[in-house]
């Protein structure tokens, strides 16, 4: 995994929520409050809104008609169309829906006619609005369009990426929908790394739909209802809830911390650093021309996810002493300072690190000037049946092209970095992230298909 900011793939630097939301205003304006804030991923049963706070107060009065004294969720639509899709430089958001599915069907204006359809809702829930005609007031014989959960909620910054998996273009040799020639260079199958123990159920997918909100049942709502839209077409080959941002592309906000309590993403490409986006993030024109040989021009204004849930050995960690988790690191624990300096943003002196150290192997000033975009989650799906929790980083990293970014940094890494000893890759997918959908006329993947 890479930390230290943008060219990350593992649990580096840092990941931890800052305040998750409490309370929702409704659509008429009242306050509404929100048992998901404190309840996480609804029957979860964990405090995940507290986990991801770091331990924020929230005060419950009991009695009476007063309304709690909780603190208001963001309830900002983020704008769908545009030249990039939002949710890559967006601000993060507290909470992640994640889901990879499968095509079902071999049917070129089918894919086309789904993919329309959910470019139209996803439109409509990033603005707050029901799909379709909504939960209720339709036919009563009918299943309603929307499944109602989100009814009343605000958008709560909800954002809906995207994605392109490298099946979708070629299957089992099978060129389903005459796209084969169309997959772009730098769309490659990440190669085995040492150390992987990938599970195949949790890895691949022909397409991919990223949700992030600061309210889980908002992004959760999402994901249902284009899963549900696309019953028949598509199934979700697998999906990962996420809490507690583990990094940050706004620089002045409080750095994250990961779940081994160290601050990740300390120098994460920013989102309003619009010249390292077209430089590390952003596939330019130039790259779709150089690439039109195969008909790649289409993802001129895109880029391209890895994926990748790296499982952490939480008990064993616990069990290290703080002397030898800084020195893997590279950072001080409390600060987050790099070895030998006083503050979190100074620069780090690489030397004076093991060589081993975590930051100084995924540093950029060591790999030729390398960024990622980093936008993953932590995430606690129970335990493992022997009583180890099943936790970690679902590592989402952004990048103009994967050779040069993620594979190119994880291929050191996976080799040298100390941190292995602690953490392991279970699962793993790469898509190709189309550029944005510039009006109500345009949809996803357009340009691929066009």
């Amino acid at each position: 995994m890479t930390v230290d900011g943008t060219k990350n793939n593992g649990p580096a630097d840092g990941t931890a929520g800052e305040d998750a939301p409490a309370a929702t205003a409704g659509r008429d304006g009242g306050r509404v409050p929100s048992r998901r804030a404190l309840l996480g991923w609804g029957g979860a049963g964990l405090a995940l809104g507290a986990v991801a706070a770091g331990g924020t107060a929230v005060a419950l009065r009991t009695g009476g008609d007063a309304a709690p004294a909780v603190a208001d969720v963001s309830s900002a639509a983020v704008a769908f169309h545009g030249p990039h899709q939002a949710g890559i430089a967006t601000a993060v958001q507290d909470r992640l829906h994640f889901a990879a599915f499968d095509v079902t069907i071999d049917d070129r204006d089918e894919l086309i006619a789904l993919l329309k359809e959910w470019t139209k809702a996803a439109a409509r829930m990033t603005a707050g609005d029901a799909v379709g005609d909504g939960a209720v007031g339709g036919l009563a014989e009918a299943p309603p369009d929307d499944t109602g959960e989100a009814l009343g909620l605000p958008p709560s910054r909800l954002t809906l990426t995207f994605g392109i998996g490298p099946t979708l273009f070629e299957k089992d040799g099978k060129d389903r929908f005459g796209i084969k020639d169309r997959r772009p260079e730098a769309l490659v199958d990440l190669p085995q790394f040492p150390g992987d123990n990938l599970d195949r159920a949790r890895s691949g997918g022909d397409l991919c739909v990223q949700a992030c909100a600061d309210d889980p049942q908002v992004a959760v709502h999402a994901i249902r209802n284009l899963a549900r839209i696309g019953f028949g077409k598509v199934a979700i080959r697998w999906s990962q809830l996420g809490f507690g941002k583990t990094s940050s592309t706004t620089p002045d906000a409080q750095t994250p911390r990961n779940m081994f309590g160290f601050k990740d993403g300390t120098r994460n490409v920013s989102g309003d650093d619009t010249a390292a986006l077209d430089r590390h993030v952003w596939v330019s024109a130039a790259d779709g021309k150089a690439d039109a040989k195969r008909g790649a021009d289409w993802m001129a204004g895109g880029s391209y996810l890895v994926a990748r849930r790296i499982r952490m050995h939480i008990e064993t960690w616990d069990r290290t002493s703080l002397k030898e988790q800084e020195e893997i690191f590279g950072r001080d624990k409390g600060e987050g300072a790099p070895a030998g300096r006083k503050n979190e943003r100074d620069t780090p002196h690489l030397p004076s690190m093991l060589p081993t150290a975590h930051v100084r192997l995924a540093h950029p000033d060591a790999n030729g000037g390398v960024h990622i975009l980093r936008r993953g989650y932590s995430f606690t799906d129970g335990t493992d049946g022997l009583g180890r929790l099943d936790a970690g980083l679902f590592f989402l990293a952004y990048q103009r092209d994967v050779r040069h970014g993620f594979v190119a940094l994880q291929q050191k890494l996976a080799r040298h970095d100390a941190l292995n000893e602690y953490i392991q890759h279970v699962g793993s997918a790469v898509f190709a992230i189309p550029p944005g959908v510039r009006d109500s006329g345009d949809w996803w993947g357009r340009a691929l298909f066009a």
